[in-house]
């Protein structure tokens, strides 16, 4: 040592990298194989053992890091409104299109794709999520496209296509392409009906002029988007009206952002989001200034069209914040089992076992919910299935979702002043956490949904029971927590049958409704919480699904974690939740 150093460097952690994934998950494994095809094993092993790479995991930093820059106008004063990204965005995009993580259940190569794709998005999701947006948006806009046949026609072999194209060309000269979105407005948010964007249709002639053969319902679009994801993609589905005074309702349009002829539609990129995570993905505001469009669906329709959209970005919420769930736990157990501290490492000291183990159960948890909701997306003709999706869909984005950020400041806090800085991953996947929250419904919007697919339909309080009985009557704990919630939601369905056969005054049901709406977030919050321990008791191994139900249907969850009861086998939990 030389004489004039003041110490040596000692007792650090070396990164975490070269790591397969999905191998050292064994909850995802398992539920591939179990809400799948474990045939799927070897192609997924190979996926994670390259997003696994120290150099594949260091494209999610560099991508951070060097954000994206809008460039309006080129060096002659043409608007051009062109992102320009770092080449570790588009290495991170290319990877994603070649998985097909963008469209994969839809181009048939696959049985059981949804649940494939989600095992994926659940991987890609532990490396950068910025990424995933524009492959949330693309995926989920084939539903709202098929309600139009010729547009599907045309646009659908570009959106399968596992090719990434990036250049800035219309869609008839590229190799594959992706679809954003923009739907809220400044003076509306959530509240889409009171959007103000105005489509009048063209002419024929117009039509006909611009866009050839493909000129049928085509508008032209006046107003504004204030959340316009990822400008640089190929289309957008977007809401306006098509009546002065919004009589008819919104109706969803696909706006192209190049013309046939090689020019600009008229969308005008005014600024990128200054956010606070999500930095490596393009999100804007912009101004439609007669921007063409074609219809997308029938007249007034717009919102029914865009929730096929909305159910499947859902489930990506759901999926994306599961994959950031397990990102920081797998850097939390990491660095507490080679840090040492007090005489011994991290992960054997007790409390720290204890808050260790209460990640990887809630991680754990996220996992077999998301899986299991990905099948219900693989049978859409499964009226039960179909069902149970309606309801879990919104439930799962409330409660999954919302319980992300305190679980990644739990995981930074285990590694301490380390974790907090910017040389790591955990700063930058706790600022990614509250995006899942918000965009798509916020908690407050998910948890009416819930209230609104048990008050449309009996069927909802059926289908949860059937999923919810399969656990059987073992577990006593389990069994009266189901029977509480199950009798809840019967209570909520006589409430509006009632009101549908008059059996009450209009006051009574108001006020009754006003109670249940009240009381929605915890309503979506436990049924979230039976259906995952009813997977875990049937599932996991016993010392994980004791543990979940002992912390989580016992007593409330609480907003920490490190409440295990004393008779958990933590090491159990912590060697299962990163294995070798």
């Amino acid at each position: 040592m030389n004489p004039f150093d003041t110490h040596e460097i000692h007792n650090q952690v070396a990164p975490f990298g070269n790591v397969n994934l999905f191998r050292c998950d064994p909850a995802l494994c398992e539920a591939v194989a179990r809400e799948g095809d474990a045939g799927a094993s070897d192609g997924l092993a190979a996926l994670g053992e390259m997003l696994g790479r120290a150099e594949i995991l260091d494209l999610a930093r560099q991508a951070n890091r060097h954000s994206p820059q809008l460039h309006n106008f080129d060096r002659n004063g043409r608007r051009i409104d062109e992102i320009e990204f770092h080449p570790a965005w588009h290495a991170l995009m290319k990877m994603l299109i070649e998985y097909g993580a963008h469209a994969s259940p839809w181009d048939g190569r696959e049985a059981g794709g949804q649940v494939l794709r989600a095992a994926r998005y659940i991987l890609f999701g532990q490396l950068e999520n910025g990424s995933q947006c524009p492959v949330t948006m693309t995926y989920a806009s084939v539903p709202a496209l098929k309600q139009s046949p010729a547009l599907a026609e045309r646009w659908l072999p570009k959106i399968l296509s596992r090719e990434y194209d990036p250049r800035p060309l219309p869609m008839e000269r590229k190799r594959g392409v992706l679809i954003g979105m923009g739907m809220t407005e400044k003076q509306g948010g959530s509240d889409v009906r009171s959007n103000t964007s105005f489509a009048e249709a063209v002419s024929a002639a117009e039509a006909e002029r611009v866009f050839g053969e493909e000129g049928a319902q085509v508008y032209r679009i006046v107003g504004h988007k204030w959340f316009f994801s990822a400008p640089q993609c190929d289309a957008h589905l977007v809401l306006a009206q098509t009546e002065h005074g919004g009589s008819a309702g919104l109706s969803c349009f696909l706006l192209p952002r190049f013309l046939p002829d090689g020019s600009h539609n008229q969308i005008r990129v005014q600024r990128l989001k200054d956010k606070l995570g999500n930095r490596s993905n393009a999100s804007s505001e912009v101004e439609f200034t007669g921007a063409y469009g074609w219809l997308l669906g029938k007249p007034g329709r717009g919102i029914p069209t865009i929730l096929e959209m909305g159910s499947h970005t859902r489930l990506d919420c759901v999926l994306g914040s599961t994959g950031i769930m397990r990102a920081a736990l797998t850097q939390a157990v990491h660095h507490a089992r080679q840090r040492r501290a007090f005489g011994k490492p991290l992960a054997e000291q007790p409390l720290m076992r204890n808050v260790l183990a209460d990640l990887a159960l809630e991680s754990e948890a996220a996992t077999v919910f998301a899986m299991r909701l990905a099948r219900c997306f693989d049978h859409p003709d499964d009226p039960a299935e179909t069902m149970l999706a309606r309801i879990l869909t919104p439930a799962g984005k409330y409660w999954i979702c919302k319980r992300g950020p305190g679980f990644g400041a739990e995981a930074m806090e285990v590694l301490g002043g380390g974790g907090y800085v910017e040389d790591g991953p955990l700063a930058r996947l706790y600022r990614e956490f509250p995006v899942n929250s918000i965009w798509e419904g916020s908690g407050n919007v998910m948890c009416l949904d819930v209230l609104r697919a048990f008050s449309r339909s009996p069927d909802g309080a059926i289908a949860l029971a059937a999923e919810l009985g399969l656990a059987g009557a073992g577990n006593t704990v389990y069994s009266q927590f189901c029977s509480v919630l199950l009798a809840e939601l019967a209570g909520l369905a006589n409430t509006a049958r009632a009101a549908v056969d008059g059996g009450g005054t209009a006051s009574d049901a108001l006020h009754k409704a006003a109670d249940a709406e009240f009381g929605a977030r915890l309503l979506a919050e436990r049924i979230v919480l039976a259906v995952q321990a009813g997977l875990l008791l049937r599932h996991a191994p016993a010392y994980v699904s004791s543990a979940f139900v002992a912390s989580r249907l016992a007593r409330e969850p609480g907003g920490a974690y490190g409440r295990l009861p004393p008779d958990t086998d933590c090491a159990a939990i912590l060697a299962r939740a990163l294995q070798a």
